[in-house]
Formats: C-alpha cells, structure tokens, sequence
C-alpha cells in the first residue's frame, strides 16, 4: 500500500514548489527512489494540467559514465539533456543515493569533463535560470546514517521538515530580503573568521520551498572583488563524494589566495577548476528550524538554523555578481553556541547573534516563530 505520506509531499512539489499549470511539461527525475513516489508526482502533475516527463536513474550507474572520461561522450550526452531541459518549464528531482560515497574515487579530470559538459551547461545555464524547479534528496537508510538517526527515525523527521508550513515562512523572510537590498556592507565574525565584503545593487532572494525541499534561506551575493579576510568553516561538506573538514580561506580583492583543509592539494585543485571557482558566487543566511545540525547533504546543511553559507563558484542568475564557473560549492558555518557563535553584522549593525535574529523585524525567522509554538 503507498504510503500517505509521499501524496502529501507531492502536494508540496507540485503546487507550492513548481506552481504546475495546466498545458506545462514537467521532467521528473529519480534517482534511486520508490516508483511509488514517482507515480504519485506523476499523478498530482497530471491532476494539475501538467504532462509528466520521466527520467529514472542510478548514482552508480552515473558515477560508471563519468569515470570513463570520455570528454566526447559528455558533450553528446550534455547536448541531449540540454535539449531535453530547453522543453520543459518545471524540473522536479528526487535524488537518492544507497552510498554518499559514490563519487568519491572519480578522477579528478573526468569529473572536470562531466562538470564542463554536461552539469554546467545543462543545470547551470539552462535549468536554474530558465524552469521553474525544485530539488530534494529521499531518505534512504544511508541518509539516516548520516544523520546519526534510525531509518524510521529519520523518515518522520524528513517528511516532517519537507512539508513544514511553507507559507508561513514565506511572509516571515519578507523583511529580511528588504533588509539585505538596502545593505552595502557586511561584517561575519566568530571563531577564526573575520570577513567583509560588499553586497550593494545584488538582489536578495527569499526561498520558501519553490526551489529546494526542505528550504529555509535567503540569499545574494557579494560583489565580486569586495571579499576581505577569513573565514574558518566549522562544519564538514561533501564535494563530488570526497568529505571536507576545516576548510580556511583566504580572501584578498574577492579571490581565494589561501586554502587549507583536512585535504588541501584536493581542496585547491576544485578551487583551480576555473578561474570563477576561487571568487564567490553566493552568500545566503539560513532558518529552518528543524534543521540544527550537520548531516553531510547540502540541500540539508545549507539550510540550518543559525547558520550562512558562502559559496566559491557559479553565481546564480537571481542575485548576479558576474561570477562564472563550473564549480558551485556552499560551504556553511553554523553560528549557534554549539558551535562556538559568531555575529552577522550588515552596515555596522549586528542582526544576528549566536544564531538568533535580534532585532524586531527579524525576529520571525526564530525557530519557536516558524514552528508556529
């Protein structure tokens, strides 16, 4: 029997985070998930007017293209799933994956390739900026694993923050978006971090569920050439399966000239992928409060309460600073007393601190506000 909880889900994905309309074409892509919750969101696309595009796939099977290096192979490949995406106006993708190591083994020049060819051009420059989108992960056993959490466990937490009440923290944001447009300087500070950097004329983009499931940011980017200082990150990432710890950076008129890392020659050979990968293409304060720590998955992480993410790379069309690589990395920083905190000051004024809004406007983007308790 299909479990009530995925028609709820699709719910969400269908109608609060893509918007379907009647006459688009939605591509739907899978990765190692229940052909239970793809017929589910097959059958809420279609209840909504949408005609349902399909694409089943493997993490494994992916990682055995991408290893073959074959820079002829990506380009052909490349150019069919862009041809494929340029059709469609709304991309749904449910990504699961048995080992989160998958990638981790892949050579470092055919991953180049496969970023190059295929996810660049395909979900950079198409996808992201042309479709209206949304991206989750699914809670396989090996999610749990990461969360420290029991597969049933973490399944309620899961369905629980993919279907919080999104609306609510749609108005909550508001004030903050406004804030961030009206800032030119910012000031982060905490353990091993003091940096600054611009963020005038950038827009300031609230995401409430429409793009990422679970959700909980706001984001912009900092000029270019403004980034001064350092910045010592205080929770792990995973990078195309390899896992990164204490990554430090070093900023100097924007650029990355120093970085270090439990891996640094793997660390900067990333950061070397192109020109764009050592400045920064995006900056994003986050709060969704049933998300407090780390668990190795981005779409996860980058979305804690009390925490930012300052990303080396690509970035997005939205809140533009004209940087442009292959390479879209967000590496977060959780200011809660756990984990040492730290205050988020924007002209001056501190907005955060330890974590938590403290000034009146801001102050319904705290956990017991968005909880609605």
């Amino acid at each position: 029997m299909p479990d009530p909880r995925y028609d709820r889900l699709a719910q969400t994905l269908v109608h609060h985070s893509t918007r379907i309309q009647p006459g688009d074409r939605v591509l739907i892509e899978a990765f190692d998930i229940p052909d239970d919750m793809v017929v589910a969101l097959m059958r809420t696309v279609r209840h909504a007017g949408g005609s349902p595009m399909i694409t089943v796939k493997h993490q494994r099977l992916l990682r055995e293209i991408i290893c073959a290096g074959d820079e002829g192979l990506m380009q052909i490949v490349g150019e069919y799933e862009a041809f494929r995406m340029k059709k469609v106006q709304a991309y749904i993708a449910l990504r699961g994956n048995h080992n989160i190591m998958e990638m981790s083994d892949v050579p470092d020049e055919a991953m180049r390739l496969y970023q190059k060819h295929w996810l660049k051009p395909v979900h950079f420059d198409i996808r992201v900026p042309q479709t209206r989108w949304v991206v989750l992960r699914w809670p396989l056993p090996s999610m749990a694993q990461q969360a420290g959490m029991s597969t049933e466990a973490f399944e309620t937490f899961f369905f629980d923050v993919c279907t919080l009440d999104y609306g609510r923290m749609e108005q909550a944001m508001i004030p903050l978006k406004t804030l961030m447009e009206r800032t030119n300087q910012v000031h982060i500070a905490g353990p091993g971090t003091d940096l600054r950097f611009n963020i005038t004329n950038i827009p300031a983009v609230g995401c409430s569920g429409e793009s990422n499931i679970p959700d909980g940011e706001c984001f912009t980017a900092p000029v270019r050439d403004s980034v001064e200082g350092v910045i010592q990150f205080n929770t792990p990432t995973l990078y195309h399966g390899t896992t990164f710890t204490d990554i430090r950076l070093r900023f100097e008129q924007g650029k990355i000239v120093e970085a270090t890392a439990n891996r640094t020659e793997k660390l900067n050979t990333i950061l070397d992928t192109d020109e764009g990968a050592r400045y920064i293409g995006e900056f994003s304060i986050a709060f969704n409060p049933y998300i407090t720590t780390p668990m190795l998955d981005i779409l996860f992480d980058e979305k804690i309460a009390g925490s930012f993410h300052f990303t080396p790379g690509q970035a997005y069309e939205e809140a533009d600073n004209g940087n442009r690589s292959a390479v879209h990395w967000d590496m977060v920083m959780v200011q809660t007393p756990e984990y040492g905190g730290g205050t988020l000051a924007f002209d001056d004024k501190i907005i955060r601190r330890d974590g938590r809004f403290i000034i009146p406007e801001l102050e319904g983007l705290n956990p017991e506000h968005l909880k609605g308790v």
